[in-house]
């Protein structure tokens, strides 16, 4: 057995945008427990990410795949594997469009390998490493699935030019606080997913809950929304458009940049994750959103704002009124594009059940999140230079080869 008794956690996923800052937040945060990253490293897992806490005694990174049952079923043996975070999936859906039978492989089978060797070994464990049916919060093992709000499909959005919300959080918008219907993804919604992505996540959701419903694995299963912040892959929009404006390259917006996202920022994700799997309820299910509705068009209007002043370049015009305007010359690099095949126009999250059963609620202010978000890209161009480049997929050969 580990000398790590407390806990011995597999985080899937750890070396992605997401995982990286669950890691981080993990071994930063509880050095009594063993933290184990395992990472395929397919084009979106880059352990740079991690290069501030690769060396720490409760680290370790192990390369696998998920799907490799005989691999992560003699890790947990060998570890002593306790808890999982279920974090590793194939996340873009333009990609999954192109792609559909590596979604279904990763998200699906993926998920089904890794319950299976929790299964497996769980069981063969004595007391108290006994899977329980019951739905209390103290159970010695857990397995927490990270999911996605895609799964619930799309809302309507019944009110275009934006309404007073019923709800708020800190991640609410200061100047721009709107919903744009009326309706709101909540954990009781059935599944109506519409991409392939969002088809094979929602298939790992049902496994995971079949696993506790059939042999009573202590699972939960997250929704998230839309996340931002450092550290993410730059086909995502956010880091995609920051250093598109810087470079002065076009911004593709699909159609006319009507479709509403609801964002957070990654911290608080990770945040949310940590309470979730330390205080949630076994075989429940908790949505994580930022109450914090943006059109795709706003908010890059926003992100080019925040570039230019950063970059110093916002100009000071002059108006017909004698007024002192501010304006921004990277707005002629929007470009319209042909809209994404089934894309969903709405998605809006009702969080207010973890917020009122475990107290969650997001820190920053959207504001203040796309602002450091920026200002992280800005000041870290070599990171983006070696991801666009591709080098930073030498860094697990130069850092861990001969370990």
């Amino acid at each position: 057995m580990t000398s790590f008794n407390k806990r011995v956690l597999l985080i899937t996923g750890g070396a992605g945008f997401i995982g990286s800052h669950v890691v981080r937040l993990f071994v930063n945060k509880y050095p009594e427990y063993k933290i184990i990253n395992l990472d395929k490293l397919t084009y979106a897992g880059n352990l740079a990410n991690l290069k501030d806490i690769e060396d720490k005694p409760n680290y370790r990174f192990v390369r696998m795949d998920i799907c490799d049952f005989e691999g992560v079923l003699k890790l947990m043996q060998e570890e002593q594997v306790d808890g999982i975070i279920h974090l590793a999936a194939e996340s873009h859906v333009d990609r999954s469009i192109k792609d559909p039978f590596t979604f279904a492989q990763t998200n699906v089978m993926g998920t089904l390998s890794l319950l299976q060797a929790a299964k497996t070994f769980w069981e063969s464990q004595p007391t108290p490493y006994v899977i329980s049916h019951e739905t209390t919060v103290n159970v010695p093992c857990r397995f927490y699935h990270i999911s996605t709000d895609e799964v619930y499909g799309a809302l309507e959005m019944t009110h275009p030019e934006g309404i007073e919300p019923p709800f708020t959080t800190k991640a609410s918008s200061g100047k721009h606080h709107l919903a744009y219907g009326e309706k709101f993804f909540t954990e009781d919604l059935k599944y109506q997913p519409h991409s392939p992505y969002s088809a094979a996540k929602a298939s790992s959701d049902h496994f995971v809950r079949a696993f506790h419903d059939t042999f009573g694995m202590p699972t939960i299963v997250t929704n998230c929304s839309n996340n931002y912040g450092p550290y993410q892959f730059p086909e995502k929009l956010i880091p995609l458009f920051i250093n598109n404006i810087r470079h002065r390259k076009p911004l593709p917006v699909y159609g006319k940049g009507e479709n509403v996202r609801d964002w957070l920022y990654v911290e608080d994700h990770a945040r949310a994750i940590d309470l979730i799997f330390h205080e949630g309820k076994v075989a429940e299910t908790y949505n994580i959103g930022g109450f914090n509705e943006w059109k795709n068009i706003d908010i890059i209007k926003v992100i080019i704002q925040t570039v230019n002043k950063a970059l110093g370049r916002v100009k000071l015009e002059t108006s017909e009124t004698g007024e002192t305007i501010e304006t921004y010359p990277d707005m002629d690099l929007i470009t319209y594009v042909t809209d994404r095949a089934g894309h969903d126009l709405r998605y809006a999250i009702d969080s207010s059940k973890l917020q009122r059963e475990l107290g969650w609620e997001p820190s920053l202010q959207f504001e203040e999140g796309i602002e450091k978000t920026v200002r992280w890209y800005l000041d870290n161009q070599p990171w983006m230079d070696n991801v666009t480049s591709g080098d930073y997929q030498k860094y697990y050969e130069d850092m861990y080869k001969g370990r």
